[in-house]
C-alpha cells in the first residue's frame, strides 16, 4: 500500500490463514475476517480456542478497505479503536506503529502490545523498523494474533523515530540496506511470497513517490512541517493510478470530511485514509462511513448507546497491566465525542476534574455526563456535513506526464 500526501509510505502483507474475499486490487491480496466476542482482548490463547474445531474458518468476510483510519502514535490505541468500531462497523482500523524491536524483545509479554478485542476486525497492525531480521521475527510473532493485515511502515514522521538512525523513508537512500531489496519473502508466511519483479516494482514506485512529494523531507523538518511541506499534490497520486493500473493505492492527507472521502473515491482512488479528523471528530466522521461509503443502512445509533457499550469495555480493561491503563488512558478517546456540541467545553472541564478522583468508568460518567444535554446524547448521527466536493475536480487535466519504464510483473504465489 502506498499512502499519499500525508506523507508516509508502507507495504502491506496479508497474514497466514486469511480468506480471500475478492481481488479488489490490494497489494498483495488482502484477506478479511470477522469474529464476534465480548470485550476480552484477543490473544493467541483466544485464537486457538476459537479455531480449534475448524482452523481457518471464520464467520464472515469484510468489505474492502475503501475507508481506513490512519495509524497515529499515542492515538489509535486499543481504546480509540474500540470507540471507533462502536461507531463504524466497516471502517478499517490501524494500530499505532509498533517497533519491531519491541515485539521481538517483549515476546513473552506480547499481549500487552498486540492483543485486541475481536470486535475490532477488520484491523491492521503496523510494524516499523530498519532491521530486516527483526522485522521478519516481529511479523512472525504478530501473525499469531490474526490481524487482517500486517503493514510495514516505510516513512514515519513521528518524533519518536524521526532522526534516530536509519528508519523509515531514509532506508531508500541506501538500496543495498533497504528492506525492499532484501529477500522480502522472509517477512511473509508460508505459501505466500513476493517475486523479485514485485519487489523491484515496489522499489521503483516508492522512488517515484519520494521524488514527487518528499523532496527535502529528510533535512530535519518537524512532524508538523512534514504534514504541510511540500503542498499536497493529489495529481501525483492519480498519476500513479493511471500509470500502475494493476496496483491499488490509498490516498492519505488533507481529507477532513466524509464528502471529501466520497469525492476522492469518485475521482478514482481505491481507498481513502483519514487520520486526525477521524480522531478529533469521531462521531461526525465515522458515524457516516458505513452508510455514505459502504452503502449499508444507518443503524440510528446514539452517543448514549455508544457510551453504554464503552462502559462495559472500560471496566473490563481498567488496570489490566498493573497501573495501566489508567482512567485517563481509557477516557482519552471520548474527549472528542461531543465535538462542536452544546456542553462540550463543560464536559471536558468536568472530565479533567474527574480524572483525579474517579476510580470506575461508571462514576466517571456519572460525574461528567451531566454537562451534555439529553438531546445530544439521544440523537443519532446528524445529516452528512458539507465538505469540499471540488477537491479533486478536473484532476485528469492536472496529471503529470506518464511514467515510462520496462514492463514489470506482479506475481503472487499461493
Amino acid at each position: 500500500m502506498a499512502k499519499f500526501a500525508g506523507y508516509s509510505l508502507a507495504v502491506s502483507f496479508a497474514p497466514t490463514g486469511s480468506n480471500i474475499l475478492k481481488n479488489n486490487g490490494r497489494f498483495p491480496l488482502v484477506i478479511s475476517r470477522r469474529n464476534k466476542f465480548s470485550y476480552r482482548l484477543f490473544s493467541t490463547r483466544t485464537l486457538k480456542a476459537q479455531l480449534h474445531d475448524k482452523p481457518g474458518v471464520v464467520s464472515r468476510y469484510y468489505l474492502p478497505p475503501w475507508f481506513s483510519v490512519a495509524p497515529m502514535m499515542e492515538w489509535t490505541d486499543n481504546h480509540y479503536r474500540t470507540l471507533a468500531r462502536l461507531i463504524s462497523k466497516h471502517a478499517w482500523l490501524y494500530t499505532e506503529m509498533v517497533a519491531a524491536e519491541t515485539i521481538v524483545h517483549q515476546k513473552d509479554n506480547l499481549d500487552r502490545f498486540l492483543a485486541y478485542s475481536p470486535d475490532q476486525h477488520p484491523i491492521v497492525l503496523q510494524i516499523g523498523g530498519s532491521n530486516i531480521e527483526n522485522l521478519a521475527k516481529a511479523t512472525e510473532l504478530a501473525n499469531a494474533y490474526c490481524y487482517d493485515e500486517i503493514n510495514l511502515n516505510c516513512g514515519c514522521p513521528s518524533p519518536k523515530v524521526a532522526g534516530h538512525g536509519c528508519f523509515g523513508v531514509s532506508l531508500m537512500l541506501n538500496p543495498k540496506e533497504s528492506l525492499l531489496l532484501r529477500p522480502c519473502q522472509q517477512l511473509l508466511p508460508p505459501r505466500m511470497y513476493l517475486s523479485v519483479s514485485n519487489v523491484e516494482l515496489v522499489w521503483m514506485i516508492m522512488i517515484l513517490i519520494m521524488s514527487f512529494v518528499r523532496k527535502a523531507l529528510l533535512n530535519g523538518i518537524s512532524p508538523a512541517e512534514n504534514r504541510s511541506i511540500p503542498p499536497l499534490k493529489y495529481e501525483y497520486f492519480y498519476g500513479l493510478l493511471r500509470d500502475f493500473p494493476d496496483l491499488t493505492f490509498t490516498i492519505n492527507g488533507g481529507i477532513t470530511s466524509v464528502e471529501e472521502v466520497r469525492a476522492a473515491r469518485e475521482a478514482g482512488a481505491h481507498g481513502v485514509m483519514v487520520g486526525r479528523a477521524a480522531y478529533t471528530n469521531p462521531w461526525h466522521i465515522l458515524g457516516h462511513i458505513d452508510s455514505a461509503i459502504y452503502g449499508t443502512p444507518s443503524p440510528e445509533l446514539t452517543r448514549r448507546q455508544v457510551l453504554e457499550k464503552y462502559l462495559t469495555y472500560g471496566e473490563s480493561v481498567m488496570g489490566k497491566y498493573g497501573r495501566r491503563p489508567t482512567m485517563r488512558d481509557i477516557m482519552k478517546p471520548l474527549l472528542n465525542l461531543f465535538h462542536s456540541e452544546p456542553g462540550n467545553g463543560l464536559w471536558k472541564r468536568k472530565a479533567d476534574a474527574a480524572f483525579k478522583n474517579c476510580t470506575t468508568v461508571e462514576s466517571f460518567f456519572e460525574e461528567t455526563l451531566v454537562a451534555i444535554p439529553d438531546s445530544v446524547l439521544d440523537s443519532p448521527v446528524a445529516k452528512l456535513p458539507p465538505g469540499r466536493r471540488d477537491l479533486f475536480a478536473n484532476m485528469h487535466n492536472l496529471l503529470p506526464p506518464p511514467y515510462r519504464t520496462r514492463e514489470e510483473a506482479v506475481v503472487i504465489c499461493a
